[in-house]
């Protein structure tokens, strides 16, 4: 592992990597690792959750001729997906924090998890961009 200088506004080679500039103010590379771990995993959860409470909306108000026939444990999955969802706003937000993101960037991060598939395709971005920028 290569330690960086905050301070340093050139790229800093790495064996066969350049990598960017390290943000002034971020946090040591091992809690970033451990913070992109815990926001890959719940990026996951609530992103396989959303599809599964997008798949029981359309099941309870497409397919059925009334959604008051649905089977009441239907209710469950969209308060399993808030909950994971809440525990990835926490985990985005504290990998936010920790490597330096711009406010935007965490609020579009924390938005994914909102609209089906997108938490996949920002958990790939995300992780590509923190492993460039501290060499992880």
């Amino acid at each position: 592992m290569t330690t960086r200088d905050n301070s340093a506004d050139t790229p800093v080679a790495t064996g066969d990597a350049t990598l960017a500039p390290r943000p002034l103010g971020a946090a040591p590379t091992e809690k970033i690792r451990s913070a992109l771990v815990r926001y890959r995993v719940l990026a996951y959860i609530t992103g396989i959750w959303l599809l599964v409470l997008t798949g029981e909306m359309i099941y309870k108000y497409l397919l059925l001729d009334d959604s008051s026939t649905a089977p009441g444990w239907l209710f469950y999955i969209g308060q399993v997906h808030g909950i994971f969802y809440m525990i990835y706003l926490a985990c985005t937000i504290d990998l936010g924090i920790k490597a330096r993101w711009k406010p935007m960037t965490t609020f579009l991060t924390c938005l994914a998890g909102t609209i089906p598939f997108l938490s996949f395709v920002f958990e790939h971005t995300r992780t590509k961009d923190v492993k460039a920028t501290f060499g992880l």
